[in-house]
C-alpha cells in the first residue's frame, strides 16, 4: 500500500543552508515513507508502481504553521488597522457567526476546499470557540485529505458578549473535544488553542495547562505580536517579566507540550532563549505581520540561534493561502529589517525560507518535509513550463523561480500526503 517510485526534478532541504537539487531524480516511497531518495533509481525498487513527473518540479509539501479557518471568508479586508482594532471590527464579529452551523459548513466548505487545492500539505488551524462547529471542521479537514491539528479557541475574558465563555465552559468544551474525536481521523488531531493572553484568565490558563500534559495535546497561540498587545499583557500579568513568561507559568510554552506560538516580532533576549530551551515552535506570518502594521520579526536572528521556525499563512491577517506567497514575503521582509532596523542581519536566502516552509514547520508533525530517509512523502508536483524562461535554467534556479512566480498558482499538477495522492 502506498509504494511507488515518484520520477522528477526533484529539490529539497534537509537543513537551512542546503538545497538539494536532483534533475532527473527519483524518490523511492514505501507505505507512504521515503525509503530512498536519488539520482538513479536501485534495481530493488524496479518492480515499484512508476509516478512518472519527467521535467516537473517536484518538492516537499508545504507546512502551514498558523491559519484561521473562520477568518478566510473575509481575507482581504480591513488592512487599514492594526491588530487590536482590527480584531474588534472584523475579526471577532465573523468568528461570532460560526454559532450557526449552516454558516459554518458554508464557510469551512470554502476554506477546506481552498486548503486542498493548494500546496499545503499539513497545517496548524485556529477554528473558532464553537463546540460543534470546530468538531464539523474537523470532520471537513480529514475529508480534504491535509494532515492538521484543528483548536476550539478558548476565550473567557476581554471578549464581545457573543465571544466569551466562562472558565469552566471553556475548558469543559476543549477537554470534550479531545476526548469526543479520541481515535477517530487518521489525519486530524485537537490541538489546544488559548488565544492569547489577553482573552485568557490565569484559571484558564492554569486548566489548560494541566489538560495538555494530562491529555498529551500540543498547544498554539499568538506571542509578542504587537507593541499595543505587549502591553496589555504587562498590564493583566505584572508578576511576569515577558509574554512568554505567562505560559510557561501555566505548563503551555514547550517542553513536554509542543507548542507553536505565532508571530514572535518583539520577543526580546529573554523570551528568545526560554523559546529556545524550551523548543518552541515559531510561525512567522509575514503577510499579517505587514498588513496590520505590526512589524518585521527578526527570522535570521531566531534561525542562526537554532530555534524551530516555520511559515504560518495567517489568513485572514495575511490575505492568501500560499505558501510560496508566505516564502517570498518573508525573504522580501528580511531585506527590510537589514536596511532599517538591524544593518548587521543576514537577509534570507531561498534555500532558509524553503527550509522554514517544508522541514521547519513540518517537524512539529514529526518526520515531515522532507525527501530524507523516514520522513513520511508529502510532495507537491509542479509545472513550470508555464513560467517560460529565453535561456536554459538550472534546477535550483527553476525552483527559486517558480516560488517567486506563484508557480504554486499556475502549475500545481499532484499533491501527495502521506503517500497518498490526494490531488
Amino acid at each position: 500500500m502506498n509504494s511507488f517510485v515518484l520520477h522528477g526534478d526533484i529539490c529539497f532541504c534537509p537543513t537551512p543552508k542546503r538545497l538539494l537539487a536532483i534533475e532527473d531524480g527519483y524518490v523511492v516511497v514505501r507505505d507512504g515513507v521515503t525509503e530512498l531518495c536519488c539520482g538513479a533509481l536501485p534495481d530493488t525498487a524496479k518492480e515499484l508502481p512508476l509516478h512518472d513527473y519527467r521535467s516537473k518540479l517536484v518538492f516537499p509539501g508545504m507546512v502551514d504553521l498558523h491559519v484561521h479557518a473562520p477568518q478566510y471568508a473575509f481575507r482581504g479586508l480591513g488592512a487599514d488597522m492594526e491588530l487590536l482594532e482590527w480584531l474588534r471590527h472584523y475579526a471577532f464579529p465573523e468568528e461570532a457567526k460560526y454559532g450557526d452551523l449552516r454558516y459554518a459548513d458554508k464557510a469551512y466548505s470554502m476554506f477546506t476546499g481552498a486548503l486542498k487545492n493548494s500546496a499545503t500539505t499539513r497545517a496548524v488551524i485556529f477554528g473558532s470557540l464553537h463546540h460543534d462547529a470546530t468538531k464539523l471542521l474537523m470532520d471537513k479537514m480529514e475529508d480534504s485529505g491535509v494532515v492538521s491539528y484543528v483548536g476550539k479557541v478558548n476565550m473567557d475574558r476581554n471578549s464581545p458578549d457573543n465571544l466569551c465563555e466562562t472558565t469552566e465552559e471553556s475548558y469543559r468544551s476543549a477537554e470534550r473535544i479531545i476526548r469526543e474525536t479520541a481515535g477517530k481521523y487518521r489525519n486530524t488531531k485537537p490541538i489546544l488553542t488559548p488565544r492569547f493572553v489577553p482573552s485568557c484568565t490565569d484559571e484558564l490558563l492554569n486548566r489548560l495547562g494541566r489538560l495538555a500534559e494530562k491529555e498529551d495535546v500540543p498547544v498554539q497561540s499568538h506571542l509578542s505580536e504587537n507593541p499595543e498587545e505587549i502591553k496589555w499583557v504587562a498590564r493583566l500579568c505584572p508578576d511576569s517579566r515577558f509574554y512568554g513568561e505567562v505560559y510557561d507559568k501555566y505548563g503551555l510554552f514547550g517542553s513536554s507540550t509542543p507548542t507553536v506560538m505565532a508571530h514572535c516580532v518583539f520577543s526580546g533576549d529573554e523570551e528568545i532563549a526560554l523559546m529556545k530551551e524550551r523548543g518552541v515552535y515559531i510561525a512567522h506570518c509575514p503577510a499579517s505581520n505587514m498588513n496590520v502594521g505590526s512589524g518585521i520579526a527578526p527570522i535570521s536572528r531566531y534561525m542562526r540561534e537554532g530555534l524551530s521556525v516555520g511559515l504560518g499563512s495567517d489568513i485572514a491577517g495575511g490575505q492568501s493561502e500560499s505558501i510560496f506567497t508566505a516564502m517570498v514575503e518573508a525573504m522580501q521582509l528580511s531585506r527590510l529589517y537589514r536596511r532599517h532596523i538591524d544593518g548587521e542581519s543576514t537577509p534570507l536566502t531561498f534555500a532558509q525560507t524553503l527550509y522554514m516552509a517544508t522541514k521547519g514547520g513540518g517537524q512539529f508533525f514529526g518526520k515531515a518535509g522532507s525527501f530524507e530517509r523516514g520522513y513520511e512523502f508529502d510532495a507537491i508536483v509542479i509545472d513550470d513550463s508555464t513560467l517560460p524562461h529565453p535561456q536554459p535554467l538550472t534546477l535550483a534556479q527553476r525552483a527559486e523561480r517558480a516560488v517567486w512566480l506563484s508557480g504554486d498558482k499556475t502549475g500545481l499538477i499532484a499533491k501527495y500526503v502521506r503517500g497518498n495522492r490526494i490531488l
